[in-house]
């Protein structure tokens, strides 16, 4: 008995899906291990022609997974484009767990903490089922899907707008829910810092992040080293906005004393 074509027809289709997913995962594995790549090096890569390398990478910065530059892509963060929460997750592990670890003594049980969509603010998140009980929100669905079993946390997740690139929720719906809740502490990160002010490269995260960090009666901001003396495209909060500021090092000694004249600032050693 022969396949009608129909058949064989929705046999390929499913085929050649299942090829491009297969293609555009390596892409991606391979951009997040080397922060960028060449078209030509994603051709050598692939084995399949310029044309579908350069469709496939359309689409993956379509989704915010990469960004497209002339002559390839990048997940690399820069002035103005935000590097996904792929990208992050693998980007200065150690840092943020210390980071988070030292955070981790403003987090008191029965208290609530607003946690944002960074992947420092996730290092924490992972540490406080040692404190509970306490009443989590977040916008970030990793941070949620870490704390949804835990035992003693009260979760509430902050909706809206998906963002692809961000893998949270954001938009007004996101912005109105967080404006509207009051907690003992916030927790975030950014983008950039220099002396006297923060960064982020996209306005509809700084509205986000600015409403986090007002919603707690203490705020805390946690950088990693790479972040330090650099900028971005829209200014998010003043360095003094901040009730403490927890850095990894090296930091210049001078950029250092400049910063503890306006908050709290501590240099967090990396284990």
């Amino acid at each position: 008995m022969t396949t009608p074509p129909s058949s064989r027809g929705a046999r390929q289709q499913r085929q050649q899906r299942q090829q491009r997913q297969q293609r555009q995962q390596l892409i991606v594995d391979h951009v997040l291990a080397q922060g960028d790549a060449t078209v030509s090096e994603l051709v050598e890569l692939t084995g399949v022609s310029l044309m579908t390398v350069h469709r496939d990478v359309a689409e993956l910065a379509d989704r915010g997974i990469l960004r497209k530059y002339h002559g390839g892509v990048s997940a690399q963060p820069s002035m103005v484009f935000e590097s996904s929460s792929d990208f992050r997750l693998h980007a200065h592990t150690d840092e943020k767990r210390a980071l988070a670890r030292a955070a981790l003594r403003f987090v008191a049980p029965g208290t609530s903490v607003m946690l944002d969509d960074s992947t420092s603010a996730l290092a924490l998140a992972r540490l406080l089922p040692e404190v509970g009980p306490l009443t989590v929100v977040t916008n970030y669905r990793l941070i949620t899907e870490e704390l949804r079993s835990a035992e003693g946390i009260r979760l509430i997740c902050v909706g809206g707008e998906y963002s692809r690139t961000h893998d949270s929720w954001i938009g007004l719906p996101a912005l109105d829910m967080i404006s509207g809740i009051s907690v003992d502490l916030s927790v975030l990160s950014t983008s950039g810092i220099t002396a006297g002010m923060t960064f982020h490269q996209e306005q509809e995260i700084v509205s986000i992040k600015r409403a986090t960090r007002q919603a707690g009666a203490t705020s805390v901001l946690l950088m990693d080293h790479s972040k330090v003396g650099r900028r971005a495209l829209h200014r998010l909060e003043s360095v003094d906005s901040f009730d403490h500021v927890l850095l990894t090092g090296p930091v210049d000694e001078e950029l250092l004393r400049e910063m503890r004249e306006l908050t709290d600032v501590r240099v967090v050693e990396t284990e």
